[in-house]
């Protein structure tokens, strides 16, 4: 799991943001953004990470919208989500898509979990240098990003069984499909039968078999549209 630590401006007032680099000494063209879920850098984004990059041989760049902060606490976790400037977040990944560019990559894709599966929907409406995203069961509030206005591949992965309300259930998911398809944004919506978080390893919903075709699915569209 070979990372460097890496730093790069950004617009977010906090300036500049820390992170996490894998495959960096490839001579890869296509820089891929991987945003954590609401614990911060922990060592199962990291793991997840790196899979991601040996799976498609990107340039992954995880930027760190915590600065730092990592938890496993549900409560505290709550807390440094519910605290997150969303607006500057989605500044961070800005910078996260700008540094891959300077670093040679040509075209720039995100994915994320949890949050930053919201954050990935949020980057592919306003991040410009973004040229695909992948979102795994988190939607953003419609004030942080109008989902309508996606103009660039969309593929979506959600679980069939997911309980956050309001966040990533089947009724939000169904609220999502809907204002995509009024919008007539192209999109793959995939459904698992498992809850949420279930990419996670370390967590309770973990499913094996849905994590490893999902992420396959996600760096097959990556590979596709970032040639």
């Amino acid at each position: 799991m070979a990372s460097n630590q890496i730093s790069f401006a950004s617009e977010n007032k906090k300036g500049n943001c820390p992170g996490l680099c894998f495959g960096e000494d490839s001579k890869s063209k296509q820089g891929l953004i991987v945003l954590q879920e609401w614990w911060g850098i922990n060592d199962q984004i990291k793991e997840e990470a790196a899979t991601i990059e040996k799976k498609g041989k990107f340039v992954v760049l995880v930027p760190d919208l915590y600065r730092g902060n990592v938890t496993t606490d549900n409560e505290e976790a709550g807390h440094l989500m519910g605290n997150l400037d969303w607006d500057g977040a989605v500044k961070d990944i800005q910078g996260a898509a700008r540094k891959l560019k300077e670093m040679g990559c040509t075209k720039i894709g995100v994915t994320g979990f949890c949050m930053g599966g919201a954050l990935s929907l949020a980057a592919a409406v306003r991040v410009p240098e973004i040229d695909a995203a992948a979102p795994f069961y988190g939607i953003p509030d419609a004030k942080l990003a109008d989902v309508s206005k996606i103009r660039i591949p969309l593929q979506c992965h959600f679980g069939k069984n997911d309980n956050v309300e309001g966040f990533s259930c089947p009724k939000s998911q169904a609220t999502l499909r809907k204002k995509l398809d009024t919008a007539g944004v192209k999109y793959e919506f995939h459904s698992y039968d498992a809850g949420h978080a279930f990419t996670n390893q370390k967590g309770p919903n973990y499913v094996e078999e849905c994590c490893t075709v999902a992420l396959d699915r996600m760096v097959k569209f990556m590979n596709k549209n970032l040639s």
